[in-house]
């Protein structure tokens, strides 16, 4: 009998504020359960909220097991696919987020280092998402927000925590849909079908990149 490959874990978050639909989820829906590269896609919903982010998201991990985590967010004013290549050990809410809190100039995890690069292969992924027809780029900022404190958090659970060092994980940044752009007068906006195809693409050479990941620590912490 053939052993089944680990899990893609593939994750978006609830609404937030006025956005009736955050696309990072509708996206995670659709792959929910699809095949890529021999490896199945299960999707999950985090909460965008400080904190219970990280919390649903470990408890994932710990059940699930996956062998690659992706963490999906939403970037308004973005047009292309972001893949974020760094995050940061700072929470600087300028808004506060669904559970009503706005943390100011904290750590997300105190005393661990100042930042964290991505485990993914960001430059194969960047031109499968490209070769896939779909507007895409490299990111060097994800923020301060909910988003950059779940690939934080993320990146230091793969690095420290027992039993992930073989995991790759990282996270990924998605325009608004036309229709929400249209009600804010920005400008900025991907179709669905088209964030599909691209993360599906960049999941599919995630896992066949055959590299070692590009995982490595930033020196410095935050006290």
């Amino acid at each position: 009998m053939l052993t089944p490959q680990p899990h893609v874990l593939l994750t978006g978050f609830d609404a937030f504020g006025d956005v009736a639909h955050n696309p990072s989820w509708l996206v995670a829906q659709v792959l929910d359960g699809r095949q890529i590269g021999g490896h199945q896609v299960l999707s999950a919903q985090l909460p965008t909220a400080f904190g219970a982010s990280w919390d649903r998201l470990t408890a994932l991990m710990k059940l699930h097991r996956p062998g690659l985590v992706i963490c999906l967010g939403l970037a308004s004013g973005r047009s292309a696919i972001s893949l974020e290549r760094i995050a940061i050990n700072v929470n600087d809410a300028r808004i506060a987020d669904n559970a009503h809190a706005q943390p100011i100039d904290t750590p997300v995890v105190p005393g661990g280092p100042a930042a964290y690069f991505t485990g993914l292969p960001v430059k194969a992924m960047l031109q499968a998402v490209r070769d896939a027809g779909v507007a895409a780029e490299l990111s060097n900022t994800a923020g301060t927000f909910v988003c950059n404190h779940v690939f934080y958090a993320l990146m230091h659970r793969l690095e420290t925590g027992r039993g992930f060092k073989q995991v790759r994980g990282g996270f990924i940044h998605l325009p608004c849909l036309p229709e929400q752009a249209d009600a804010s007068g920005a400008t900025a906006s991907m179709a669905l079908d088209d964030m599909v195809r691209g993360i599906e693409a960049a999941i599919g050479a995630a896992l066949a990149y055959s590299g070692l990941p590009d995982l490595a620590v930033v020196a410095g912490t935050i006290s």
